[in-house]
């Protein structure tokens, strides 16, 4: 007998998750997509060596709006689902993480020459206290996002995030392309008052800042519905129980931006380092599918799983979520790396040395996804510490083979590095979360549609057609061929899902 024959409730909840997944990944999708294409738009205007700046300094904007939402999202979702307080929770949550946004920026200002010679950039002050805005804005409004997500409004929270976009993508346009274009033939133009052809790849992160700015004002409706309160001691409780989720943060930006860092540091000045890593860079930006998908499951199931914890069937629903999740996953590892001639004509040549990368990194963001998905153990029976102790052990392992591959084989040995670090922390977490807060995920399943997946790309790797035509014939077939394994293997659930 089968669960969706069988129990409507779960039927209904795997609907509204994929309906919502629906429409955050829509947004996500459409959003990233057009923000991905600055990807080719830059390796087209920058040298190699230049998008080394650009990858090298988001990586530490992603350390640091983890630190400076310490995990408060969490938290936020957390007491607003097991309280009635929730504009107290709502303002408390909403005014810590402007006090800390406002202290980074006053520090970041005041030691802007120090924090720029620390990361080899000497004469870019101005970098630093770019990057200290754009950091402090996204962590600012991070709460009244997160609020969207708890009220089930992923249009609003979708319109705004596509409206960040746009604007990001069309000041970069405007800088990098119209501007230069205008002073090129009209030298005495009043855009020489606004642009600088020296400031180069700043530029980059200006349209960042005006983009976030503009956000900033079209979330004043939900920031009018902050309450002027702050209950210490509900921030202390909420805190204490977030902390241990911005560990998992942190190291969870270990894993997936250490790499970039270290690459610089790791590689000789005749290796090149800034070239390889605006290489490494460019073509880890092509697994921009998965990192779409996974964003947009986040979403959505982390205010999913805390809603439906109390349901006498909510454990089956995990399972099943788990299940699907990895089955779409596999998709998109198969869609890009099959095709992976058509995805690198949108970068340009002098990237494509890089494409061996992508593989790896594919898989190992889709291990990310699962990792997070089996998170929920550790959130729902407020063992959160516990997710910190594992993200501290990927962090080790992510860090001591960069640091053992990246002087041996380059960029290549980050790629290895970081799907190892995700299979290994997926496996910790799978294995401890079953002895606190056991699911019966369909592991038989599951482990099939990893070999039959990972056997198809091996078959399209290794065989040589020398005809491009029937090289995509065969691509094509193998593709269907994993359809057509999940089609009978779920078959049943299929088509009862789909008559519901």
């Amino acid at each position: 007998m089968y669960i969706f024959g069988q129990n409507l409730q779960i039927v209904g909840a795997l609907k509204k998750l994929a309906g919502e997944t629906a429409i955050y990944g829509m947004s996500s999708i459409v959003g990233r997509f057009l923000n991905w294409w600055l990807v080719p738009y830059y390796s087209r205007i920058f040298l190699p060596e230049e998008y080394g700046i650009v990858t090298n300094l988001y990586s530490y904007i992603a350390f640091l709006l983890v630190m400076l939402t310490f995990g408060m999202e969490t938290g936020f979702f957390r007491f607003a689902n097991k309280s009635e307080q929730k504009d107290k929770i709502y303002s408390t949550s909403a005014f810590s993480l402007f006090g800390s946004s406002l202290f980074f920026v006053a520090i970041a200002f005041i030691f802007s020459g120090s924090f720029a010679g620390f990361l080899d950039y000497p004469n870019s002050q101005e970098y630093i206290k770019l990057l200290a805005v754009i950091v402090a804005l996204d962590a600012a409004t991070a709460i009244p996002f997160a609020n969207l997500r708890l009220e089930g409004k992923p249009v609003r929270f979708a319109t705004l995030k596509m409206v960040n976009i746009f604007f990001n993508i069309f000041f970069n346009l405007f800088f990098l392309s119209v501007c230069p274009s205008i002073l090129k033939s009209n030298p005495d133009s009043f855009i020489q008052y606004i642009y600088n052809p020296q400031f180069g790849v700043g530029y980059v992160f200006v349209s960042n800042l005006l983009a976030s700015v503009i956000t900033l004002f079209m979330l004043i409706p939900e920031i009018r519905k902050i309450k002027p309160i702050f209950d210490w001691g509900l921030f202390r409780e909420m805190f204490w129980y977030s902390f241990p989720i911005l560990l998992v943060g942190i190291a969870g930006m270990i894993n997936q931006n250490i790499d970039k860092i270290l690459i610089p540091e790791l590689i000789t000045a005749s290796q090149k380092p800034m070239e390889q890593l605006g290489i490494y860079g460019a073509n880890y930006k092509l697994a921009v599918l998965m990192n779409m998908f996974i964003q947009a499951f986040r979403y959505s199931f982390e205010p999913f799983f805390f809603s439906h914890q109390k349901n006498s069937d909510s454990r089956l629903i995990y399972a099943h979520v788990m299940k699907y999740f990895i089955i779409f996953g596999l998709l998109i590892f198969l869609g890009i790396t099959l095709f992976i001639d058509v995805f690198k004509i949108v970068i340009g040549s002098e990237y494509h040395s890089g494409l061996k990368v992508v593989p790896y990194v594919l898989m190992a963001n889709l291990f990310l996804g699962i990792y997070f998905n089996l998170s929920l153990w550790y959130k729902l029976s407020d063992k959160t510490w516990m997710g910190a102790v594992i993200g501290g052990i990927g962090a080790v392992l992510t860090i001591g083979f960069n640091i053992w591959l990246i002087p041996v084989m380059g960029y290549m040995g980050s790629a290895y590095a970081v799907l190892i670090c995700f299979v290994l922390m997926t496996v910790i977490s799978y294995v401890v979360g079953q002895k606190y807060y056991r699911v019966e995920y369909d592991l038989k399943r599951i482990l099939l549609y990893f070999a039959v997946a990972v056997g198809l790309y091996y078959i399209s790797s290794t065989v040589n057609i020398s005809s491009e035509i029937l090289k995509y014939v065969l691509n094509i077939s193998l593709f269907a061929a994993f359809i057509w394994v999940v089609f009978l293997a779920e078959k049943n659930e299929i088509q009862s899902f789909i008559k519901r």
